[in-house]
C-alpha cells in the first residue's frame, strides 16, 4: 500500500460517493477551485472543511485525516471474485471497520 495524502483520500471518498467535484463543492459549500487545489495537494484543507466533506460523502473524519485507529491493525486476506481488485476489497473493509470504530466511540452498541 502506497501512503495516501488527504488529497487522495477526499477524491477516494468523492469518487465512492458518485459525487462530481461540483457537487461536492455545492454540498459543502467549499468552491470547486478550494476543493480542487485541495485534493491536487496545492493546499491544506481546514478542518470545518474536512468535517463538511465528511458529511457530504458519508465517510467518517479518520478516513479523511488519516488518523484512523483501524487501518494499522487491518490485514487482509482473500479471493478476489467478480474482477475486483484486492486494494478495493481492502478498502471497503476499511470503511466498514472505521464506521465500526467510530459508532463504538459515540456508544452506539451493534445490533445483533
Amino acid at each position: 500500500m502506497t501512503a495516501m495524502t488527504v488529497g487522495d483520500r477526499i477524491e477516494r471518498a468523492r469518487v465512492a460517493a458518485g459525487m462530481s467535484q461540483r457537487d461536492l463543492a455545492t454540498e459543502t459549500g467549499i468552491s470547486q477551485a478550494t476543493l480542487s487545489r485541495t485534493i491536487s495537494g496545492d493546499r491544506a484543507p481546514k478542518m470545518n472543511e474536512l468535517v463538511a466533506i465528511a458529511a457530504a460523502t458519508g465517510v467518517v473524519l479518520a478516513e479523511l485525516t488519516g488518523a484512523s485507529r483501524v487501518a494499522g491493525r487491518l490485514q487482509c486476506a482473500a479471493r478476489s471474485v467478480n474482477g475486483a481488485s484486492m486494494e478495493s476489497m481492502y478498502e471497503q473493509m476499511l470503511r466498514f471497520l472505521e464506521l465500526d470504530a467510530y459508532l463504538v466511540d459515540q456508544g452506539i452498541a451493534a445490533i445483533g
